[in-house]
């Protein structure tokens, strides 16, 4: 309990994000209940329903994370967050900017704008990005509360491709790491957080699982086991060969 997540001034004890996408009332339950989530991600477009608003089954307590998804600008993305705080769903925006309607990959440049931008306004921005240490650096510099770099283009389910180089932004930017996008099991969740990530995004791999509650329970267990892996300070790796974890000499001298 005294291991919080901080974004923007706000404590979490959760390091379990809900992204948005493939949404259900199964899916939200789980999240919370089994996985443990705090924050959960909302596209506008349905917050903003008038048939079956995804904010009615989000429990109360629960941070609301609107995303500007769908923007392909900067304008746009600021639009959409100036229109979501309207609907009160509050200070926090995640922001996504995509041309790309192929491989979905986020515009960096336009991001690091409409964060500078929503950062003055006083927005909690948490910035979606190509993982790039340039970027990243200016994001932390235009204001951003939280850097969220990419494992694998969104919704795939491959995991960790971009490693290394989220590796290298766990390691230079002072600001929480977010992995978001691409994380497909459970294991690949423990991998992110043994890396010294602050927290981990999913939504495709619970909600298309056979047993979405189970998942979600897999899920938040994988992100607690590898905070606690990384706070202890994971054994040596050997290179080369292998090292004997018990004496081979002196066992037979009197």
């Amino acid at each position: 309990m005294t291991d919080k997540l901080i974004i923007g001034g706000h404590e979490f004890t959760s390091r379990f994000i809900l992204g948005s996408g493939k949404y259900s009332p199964e899916l939200i339950k789980a999240a919370v209940s089994e996985a443990g989530a705090q924050i959960i991600t909302i596209a506008l477009r349905r917050a903003n329903s008038r048939t079956d608003s995804i904010l009615e089954h989000i429990p109360q307590g629960v941070t609301l994370l609107p995303n500007t998804s769908g923007a392909r600008t900067a304008d746009e993305a600021v639009r959409i967050a100036r229109l979501a705080r309207e609907c009160d769903c509050g200070d926090f925006v995640k922001i996504e900017i995509m041309r790309d309607s192929k491989y979905l990959l986020p515009d960096n440049c336009e991001t690091v704008r409409a964060t500078e931008i929503l950062a003055k306004e006083g927005f909690i921005v948490m910035p979606y990005m190509y993982p790039d240490l340039n970027t990243a650096r200016d994001l932390v510099s235009a204001g951003a509360a939280a850097v969220m770099p990419l494992g694998a283009p969104i919704g795939s389910n491959k995991g960790l491709t971009t490693r290394e180089f989220i590796q290298i932004l766990i390691d230079e930017i002072e600001l929480p790491i977010i992995v978001d996008a691409g994380i497909g099991r459970p294991s690949q969740a423990c991998e992110a957080m043994e890396m010294g990530a602050a927290a981990v995004m999913a939504n495709t791999a619970i909600a298309t699982a056979g047993d979405v509650p189970a998942m979600a329970r897999a899920f938040g267990l994988a992100v607690r086991a590898g905070r606690e892996a990384y706070l202890a300070g994971l054994g040596r790796v050997i290179e080369k060969g292998a090292a004997a974890s018990s004496p081979l000499t002196g066992f037979l001298a009197d």
